[in-house]
């Protein structure tokens, strides 16, 4: 089994710029505590099936037929609490349910013939490329054999259907990314994030994963990238936004930190889309009442911090001041706005865990 050794240096900048050191600095108590909370509030979310949603339900759910978008919520949930160093392979109360939450994904999700994940809860590609992302991370932590072992089988299938489904027809706008179901022909920057996230971190773990089917992801994300370009292809401004589609659709804080984190993790550390979209964030930070507040918190936090110096630290200020102060008594957090509020307390507190997490290291995928 590979296990992976966490980095326990606390706020040890992952800096691209050559020759800076910043100064270490330890997680305050406030954000500790923020954490330990969340934690405790999650796990309290808990069904005797194993799943993390927000609804009460005793019901014991039949493998292939789940309740809406709930393995999609409890990898989500999953990769939170494994976020700030809790395994489904510890002994703690936190790993074991750690533990029962992944045993509910790969047992109770029925795979179809082509390895889509995304029918069983009706969550679509969205959760297929979630619970994608939390298998490859879990590689090595299943608290038993038979749990590792059909893990691993699920994500080949996984992957294979993400590859599969990038090479459906597309326009050459949308050639690369990915939509709502495997047979899309269309794409969007917020569905393709996860799916590139998904085949970075399965490729780390060892997967098959040609580096061409990530180029082309890279390619797809780039062409969301609202920028003038000169007749060499280079930006004209060291500042501009992500859009949800290429060439357009709206420009958010959200869809500008999904673009400038799935770039770094794909390497694109010094691309000049990277470059832009930080500096656009360092001008344009998350508020929390505006849409997917929280969702592009978490992509803003992650990717902020990978810059590093003026950017990181900008961030972590930003994030922290804000989470801390619209945290819950109960230790959640519930989104405010829009089409976010629907989704609950359990996705809002899972992306804020992942948001304030990014000095702990456990996650590989965060791992520069």
């Amino acid at each position: 089994m590979r296990i992976f050794r966490p980095i326990f240096i606390l706020l040890t900048t992952l800096t691209a710029a050559a020759g800076q050191s910043p100064k270490p600095e330890l997680i305050s108590p406030q954000v500790k505590n923020a954490v330990e909370k969340a934690v405790a509030w999650l796990v309290k979310q808990q069904k005797p099936a194993g799943f993390i949603v927000d609804e009460k339900s005793d019901a014991r759910p039949k493998r292939g037929d789940l309740p809406s978008h709930s393995a999609a919520m409890t990898s989500l949930a999953l990769m939170g609490l494994a976020s700030v160093g809790h395994m489904p392979d510890d002994p703690t109360p936190e790993g074991q349910a750690c533990g029962r939450a992944l045993k509910y994904v790969v047992e109770g999700v029925e795979p179809d013939e082509n390895g889509y994940l995304g029918r069983s809860d009706r969550s679509r590609m969205y959760g297929h490329g979630i619970m994608s992302l939390m298998m490859a991370e879990m590689i090595g932590h299943a608290p038993d054999e038979a749990t590792d072992k059909r893990l691993r089988s699920q994500l080949k299938g996984a992957v294979q259907l993400i590859i599969r489904s990038q090479q459906v027809p597309k326009s050459d706008a949308n050639r690369g990314g990915w939509r709502y179901e495997p047979s899309s022909s269309d794409s969007d920057i917020s569905v393709s994030v996860w799916q590139v996230m998904a085949l970075r971190a399965a490729k780390d773990a060892g997967f098959d994963v040609p580096t061409e089917y990530i180029n082309n992801a890279v390619a797809y994300i780039k062409r969301s990238y609202r920028v003038e370009r000169d007749a060499n292809g280079n930006p004209k401004s060291d500042s501009a936004a992500f859009s949800y589609e290429p060439y357009g659709g709206r420009q958010t804080f959200s869809t500008t930190a999904a673009g400038l984190l799935s770039l770094q993790v794909c390497g694109q550390y010094e691309a000049a889309e990277v470059h832009g979209s930080a500096n656009y964030l360092l001008k344009s930070p998350p508020e929390l009442n505006e849409p997917w507040f929280f969702y592009g918190c978490y992509y803003y936090a992650q990717g902020m911090y990978q810059r590093g110096g003026d950017h990181a630290a900008t961030a972590r200020q930003k994030t922290e001041q804000t989470l801390i102060a619209a945290q819950g008594n109960d230790g959640s957090w519930y989104p405010r706005n829009g089409n976010e509020k629907s989704a609950g307390a359990v996705y809002a507190t899972s992306l804020a865990l992942l948001s304030l997490s990014v000095h702990h290291h456990f996650l590989p995928i965060y791992q520069k």
